[in-house]
């Protein structure tokens, strides 16, 4: 019996992982940056570099850019999902990653933007591009997956198709990755 699921669990983990090193790829080579700058669609929040976010680099410190990856994400989920599905679900990140690419400074002000990506049963991909709002320049881009979870038995749920809907976008196709 323990051979069984040890068996299902390593096909699962390498499956899993597969899918992440083909997300990771095309992530680091640009295919889902060129879908992420081109999303019209993605929500906007505006944001000032304070003198707290400041390291002793003299730079914004990159614990502050995982910050408003949140802080973005939770702004979207409450402008955008009814009351009813704010009131009945929380959201759980399982994973982050994040490239820095410019430093941001006190004084900066700058634009998180973030939308959702492709959506399964219990995972939601989210992008954000965190820009300088001056230029626009990217400082900083990332990808998180989140599961949504029931507040009162803290367990993974499942959200109503038009929630899904609303939010999520359709993956990248395989053929765009690597080309």
């Amino acid at each position: 019996m323990y051979h069984v699921l040890f068996t299902i669990e390593a096909k699962w983990r390498r499956r899993e992982n597969a899918q992440s090193s083909i997300l990771r790829y095309a992530f680091s080579h640009g295919v889902i940056l060129k879908e992420m700058t081109e999303n019209p669609d993605a929500f906007e929040l505006p944001l000032s570099v304070q003198p707290a976010d400041i390291d002793e680099m003299g730079h914004v410190n990159n614990v502050t850019y995982l910050r408003w990856v949140q802080d973005v994400a939770v702004a979207h989920w409450k402008a955008l999902a009814p009351a009813a599905d704010q009131a009945r679900l929380a959201w759980i990140v399982l994973h982050h990653e994040i490239d820095y690419k410019q430093a941001a400074y006190l004084g900066d002000n700058i634009i998180a933007r973030t939308w959702v990506g492709a959506a399964s049963r219990v995972r939601f991909e989210r992008y954000t591009e965190i820009l300088r709002a001056r230029d626009r320049s990217l400082l900083a881009k990332a990808r998180s997956v989140w599961c949504p979870i029931d507040v009162e038995t803290r367990k993974p749920v499942n959200v109503s198709a038009e929630l899904r809907v609303c939010f999520s976008r359709p993956a990248v196709p395989a053929a765009t990755i690597g080309g």
